[in-house]
């Protein structure tokens, strides 16, 4: 993530998508797909955390507002409807969670 602020200009690519196998579309960041990565008990900057803080954790990163405002602008042109559909798909996948 602090990469991302750094670099001037973002693709789909760049971004660390929460899954574990990289996603090709939007349609592959689906809720089990981040749900097994989010609550993974092998993520080691999140071991100790309690599954709803790890969640929201994600949720600050991904949430439209700050989102957009600070990555989405970066991100090329005919990238930018990919990853802004594929980081509200997130977004929304971790409120889901939440709420579970």
């Amino acid at each position: 993530w602090p990469r991302l602020q750094a670099m001037e200009a973002l693709t789909w690519d760049a971004f660390p998508w929460p899954v574990f196998k990289k996603p090709d579309t939007p349609e592959d960041l689906t809720t089990s797909a981040i749900s097994a990565y989010v609550l993974s008990p092998h993520h080691p900057s999140d071991a100790q955390k309690a599954p709803k803080d790890r969640i929201k954790d994600h949720i600050k990163r991904w949430h439209p507002d700050r989102f957009e405002t600070k990555l989405l602008r970066k991100v090329r042109e005919d990238e930018r409807e990919r990853v802004k559909e594929g980081a509200g798909l997130v977004a929304r996948n971790l409120n889901e969670l939440l709420t579970q």
